[in-house]
């Protein structure tokens, strides 16, 4: 459907919908003071943490030296330093930590908000369940969003405070560790701080070895995260319908189905395993040649009395400090892979979402412009050479040109597969495969009712208003209209929360759908096998109900019971495409 207000837009690449525009507007928005505050007081804390860890490289050189010397007399004071900074250290970690999740939580709750509004705004959510435009929306938008605040952040302020201890280690250990005197082929070689440059180079190259080994853990968690979801809203399918499912004795089928999903979890499972063991092979390498490393390589000096044991501790501290700055990116890879395979899903999403019109702009059933919608300041909704059509093009039926008049009775009649439903669903304004135009009045009040009406999960009387609030609508209107409706035991449990379309039957929800017309009173009632559930004494009754209380409103019915065409003065036969079309 192209409405004349709001043209579809272009589907963005995926150069246009970069990780920068998914972090950026929380920081820009309406919350942009609270969040930069947060930010600022997470930094200043990480600041002062390394600080506090320079203190204490300077104390661990104290220390051992007053250890070395059998200085007794120094030694209480060491240890009063050594528990002022250790419980300074403690309060800012604890704050840090607090302070981040606070900001955490409030970055995705911001996004969670806006999120779906994009995707429940401009029913971007039903084009992109009908077009198949994205898997599991719902993850994306709880989990995804959760995991993308949360380790954007701690990613971020890690590496800021991992370059400020960088610098302030580097400029320690390179003062400490002084220069190496070497000679090659009779060439005296001076190399000033060489134990920066050696903790440099152990760094880079293994990091460079990690990505070699680990970057196809991307794609493969970004597999395993879709998978995942995949097999829990297949368990989720399983407990909504478990009535119908007991009724057909599917119970073997569900547990094939489920194995079969959970089997490519398995799979891509053991891919995952594969490269996490060779991941863990080299990490495991890394660090523990990291304890020996900067002694081994720091030991001549120290034998060659350049400095004292506790300058030797420092060293070694101060190496493993700098060596672990360096290797950031290898002590982060997980994150970083989990946080890679996030932004992805999101940045799909995000484009879908944007770009929902994008299947119907381009596909061969709309390649004349698809069903045109169109808002008029008229009362009558009409169409003009309408035509329906599948997404893949192909005709599904001719509709001839109608005008539906306040207070007019339509009965749309057909043979099943012929159409009808689509009908009511290109009116609604969701189904634009198909070409010509409608017309509707702007400012009237559609209510379109399907076979099987949505029922919330929450209070009876939420259910009963729905899609508008509880609070529309009095406690006495909602028991009147469930009476009218036959709906007597539920009168005194508005107030009672459950699942609705597990506690009613087909046909309790049918006339449940019944008193919400009456509650709302429509301009335009569409009715889509709305009571087919019913007997026909109640389907005549709910008729005469809404020929009375909806004088003025216009009525159409989808149905194939011809005891309905006695409540209607007009017909419309949909039969399918190359089929004769009744007049």
């Amino acid at each position: 459907m192209t409405p004349n207000t709001s043209p579809a837009s272009p589907l963005e690449p995926d150069d246009k919908v970069s990780a920068w525009s998914l972090i950026k507007p929380y920081w820009v928005s309406e919350e942009w003071k609270i969040a930069w505050g947060l930010l600022v007081t997470i930094i200043a804390i990480n600041l002062a943490n390394v600080w506090l860890s320079v203190k204490f490289n300077t104390w661990n050189g104290e220390f051992y030296n007053a250890l070395q010397a059998k200085n007794v007399h120094d030694f209480p004071h060491l240890m009063m330093v050594f528990t002022v900074i250790v419980f300074a250290m403690i309060i800012l970690f604890v704050y840090g930590r607090y302070l981040r999740q606070m900001l955490g939580f409030r970055w995705r709750q911001w996004l969670t908000h806006r999120y779906l509004e994009e995707w429940l705004g401009d029913g971007a959510f039903y084009r992109i369940e009908r077009d198949r435009l994205a898997d599991n929306p719902d993850q994306r938008i709880s989990d995804d969003l959760q995991s993308f605040a949360t380790n954007t952040l701690a990613l971020s302020l890690d590496f800021l405070s991992t370059v400020v201890t960088l610098i302030s280690f580097v400029t320690i250990l390179w003062g400490l560790a002084g220069a190496l005197n070497v000679t090659l082929g009779g060439v005296p070689i001076v190399i000033p701080g060489y134990m920066v440059w050696v903790a440099a180079l152990y760094a880079l190259g293994g990091s460079y070895l990690i990505h070699k080994l680990g970057h196809p853990l991307v794609s493969i968690t970004y597999q395993q995260q879709k998978v995942e979801a995949d097999f829990r809203f297949g368990l989720i399918r399983v407990r909504e319908n478990a009535e119908q499912i007991a009724f057909y004795d599917g119970e073997a089928t569900e547990r094939a189905t489920a194995g079969n999903v959970f089997q490519r979890i398995r799979d891509n499972w053991w891919r995952v395993m594969k490269y996490t063991k060779r991941l863990s092979f080299v990490l495991s390498f890394y660090g523990q040649v990291a304890i020996i490393f900067p002694l081994v390589v720091a030991s001549p000096r120290y034998f060659a009395g350049a400095f004292t044991f506790g300058v030797l501790m420092q060293i070694q501290n101060s190496f493993g400090t700098v060596s672990d700055s360096f290797s950031w990116f290898i002590n982060s890879y997980g994150s970083l892979v989990d946080w890679r395979a996030t932004v992805n899903r999101l940045r799909e999403f995000k484009r879908v979402v944007r770009a929902s019109h994008l299947k119907e702009s381009v596909s061969p059933a709309t390649a004349h412009g698809g069903i045109n919608l169109h808002y008029i300041d008229e009362e009558k909704l009409s169409t003009d050479g309408l035509s329906l059509a599948l997404p893949n093009g192909t005709p599904l039926s001719q509709i001839r040109n109608i005008t539906i008049n306040p207070g007019s009775r339509w009965l749309v009649r057909g043979p099943s597969g012929s159409g009808k439903s689509t009908l009511m669903r290109a009116l609604a304004g969701l189904w634009p495969f198909g070409d010509g135009s409608i017309d509707a009045p702007v400012n009237a009040r559609m209510m379109f009712i399907p076979q099987q009406s949505y029922m919330p999960i929450g209070t009876l009387k939420a259910a009963l208003t729905y899609p508008s609030s509880a609070e529309t609508y009095t406690d006495d209107e909602c028991r009147e209209a469930l009476r009218t409706c036959h709906l007597d035991d539920y009168v005194g449990r508005l107030d009672e929360s459950g699942h609705w379309a597990r506690i009613m039957s087909p046909g309790e929800q049918q006339r449940l759908a019944a008193a919400r017309v009456l509650l709302h009173k429509p301009d335009y009632l569409f009715l889509d096998e709305a009571t087919s559930a019913l007997d026909a004494a109640n389907e005549a009754r709910l008729y005469h109900l809404f020929t009375e209380r909806l004088p003025k409103a216009a009525i159409v019915s989808v149905a194939h019971r011809e005891s309905l065409a006695a409540f209607h003065e007009e017909t419309l036969d949909v039969e399918r495409a190359g089929e004769p079309v009744a007049a």
